[in-house]
């Protein structure tokens, strides 16, 4: 991933705070702090499919997140200083999660629409929609994979040996 040319070229970043069961992203984050790069993470709203992109201002930063009801760490409803990505310069990459994926760049998330409405809002944003890379397990690659015309396809999958 810390090889890959987008990102290298990329200074504005998000990416998840991996579950068990997902790509582990720590190594990652610690590496955009390590290069300079600014990080923002998802604050999913519950009973919503709305997502917003909050800056980290470090990897430690990661320590007084607040842990969700569906186990996730994320900045607390009342943390209202930090910088929401399309609120300022917008992204240039958003490294993306998924349960499962095809090799036409289908994503099948869990089910709300958080990051295909993010997306859409990113493509309203001067900079237009950042290029987007699913971090997977081999094992999460289908032949297909349901999609609706809601569904924004990501640029590429990035799984071991791809």
């Amino acid at each position: 991933v810390i090889d890959h040319p987008k990102y290298q070229e990329s200074k504005r970043i998000a990416i998840f705070l991996s579950m068990p069961d997902e790509v582990q992203t720590e190594e990652i984050i610690k590496d955009i702090f390590k290069q300079g790069k600014e990080c923002f993470i998802p604050r999913y709203k519950p009973q919503s499919n709305h997502m917003d992109m909050l800056k980290l201002s470090s990897a430690e930063d990661m320590s007084s997140l607040a842990l969700t009801s569906w186990n996730i760490l994320q900045p607390s409803d009342d943390d209202t200083a930090r910088e929401e990505a399309l609120a300022g310069g917008g992204l240039d990459l958003i490294f993306m999660p998924g349960l499962g994926f095809d090799k036409k760049g289908n994503r099948l998330g869990r089910g709300k629409g958080y990051y295909d409405t993010y997306l859409e809002r990113c493509m309203k944003h001067a900079r237009g929609k950042p290029y987007t890379i699913a971090l997977a397990f081999r094992e999460q690659i289908c032949e297909s994979v349901p999609v609706t015309e809601n569904d924004v396809p990501i640029d590429e999958i990035l799984y071991e040996d791809c």
